[in-house]
């Protein structure tokens, strides 16, 4: 039985279990009560030992990091659409997985961080032009094509996808990046889509790719 632990506001967890959805797995939701630093207790850092959300287990198997669970459920139930095996495909969508963990997280993760989670002590200056850097060069990637890489959608879409949607949380105005907006849609319309806070599932969801 496949066990997630994370948190319903946590964009890093929505990936993961969006994954699930769009795999058609069952799994066992698990809260983990950042609020009350659950996180930091010793059961948890028995799973994660960096402290931090999501944990994915799948019987014996213990995994940690949202990018890293991407990977293991698209190989192993989601098979090569979802994360290739040849050399140059692969190494496409591995960057996407890095620029989530980089400008995406140093901008927009920041930015909702800042405003709606209170963290002060980033600079809102330079989040803001990290996030400006990053949005702008997805839209332009995104201008002459409807996935990030591959011409169908991948973990790439999966791991970048929630924090430029909840950009606005960070105060970020998306109708600045109209390509953006609609690969946005367009993952929503993906068959098996789900939503969290600020990210609207639409009626239609999975009628149209």
């Amino acid at each position: 039985m496949i066990k997630l632990y994370g948190h319903e506001l946590s964009g890093n967890s929505y990936k993961v279990k969006l994954m699930l959805s769009l795999l058609g797995l069952d799994y066992e939701w698990i809260k983990v009560d950042l609020m009350s630093g659950a996180h930091k207790q010793p059961d948890f850092l028995a799973l994660n030992p960096f402290g931090q959300i999501p944990v994915l287990t799948d019987g014996e198997l213990t995994l940690s990091d949202a990018q890293a669970i991407l990977v293991y459920l698209a190989r192993q139930y989601g098979g090569a659409d979802w994360f290739p095996l040849d050399a140059e495909p692969m190494s496409r969508v591995v960057r996407w997985l890095s620029t989530t963990a980089g400008e995406v997280r140093q901008g927009p993760e920041s930015a909702r961080l800042y405003h709606m989670f209170k963290v002060t002590n980033l600079s809102i200056d330079r989040t803001n032009q990290k996030a400006e850097f990053i949005l702008t060069q997805l839209n332009e990637h995104l201008a002459d094509r409807e996935w990030l890489e591959l011409g169908h959608p991948t973990i790439a879409d999966i791991a970048v996808f929630p924090y430029v949607a909840l950009a606005p949380d960070g105060k970020i105005d998306l109708t600045l990046y109209p390509h953006v907006l609609t690969w946005i849609d367009r993952v929503k319309q993906l068959p098996g889509f789900v939503g969290m806070r600020g990210i609207e599932a639409p009626t239609t969801a999975g009628e149209h790719i």
